[in-house]
């Protein structure tokens, strides 16, 4: 059963390469780091301060693309974690199916504080447990 967890921080450093993010289970204490690169970071920190751009970014254009063609985005769900890698899927309404597609947990993320409102994050119980127990 997944787990919905809430974006709770995030860390971007000029000084490492890889920027972290903070999940937090929404109804519960447990949390865990998921390391992410800085194009990422800064995409779904600009997102969360509201600060706005002049024209669209990546992430902004995904968003725009898929309510373009009719698809509802529906929620973000982190379901695999495989030699330290977290695997994501973006979950898409269209035509009455929900569609899954492969996405890096960050992309995800940042797609789904793109959106208004914002999309929920889940995260399958295994993985949650395996993360804790890795940190």
């Amino acid at each position: 059963m997944p787990i919905e967890m809430k974006l709770a921080r995030i860390i971007i450093s000029e000084i490492n390469e890889n920027q972290v993010v903070f999940l937090k289970e929404v109804d519960g204490e447990r949390q865990f780091p998921i390391l992410i690169g800085i194009f990422e970071a800064t995409s779904i920190d600009r997102r969360v301060k509201d600060i706005q751009r002049p024209r669209p970014l990546t992430h902004d254009l995904l968003v725009n693309v898929v309510e373009t063609m009719g698809g509802d985005l529906d929620s973000v769900v982190i379901n695999e974690l495989k030699n330290q890698t977290y695997f994501a899927k973006l979950r898409v309404r269209y035509e009455g199916e929900l569609i899954e597609i492969d996405a890096r947990p960050s992309d995800a993320i940042a797609v789904a504080v793109t959106c208004d409102p914002r999309l929920p994050i889940y995260v399958d119980e295994e993985v949650l447990n395996e993360a804790i127990a890795n940190e």
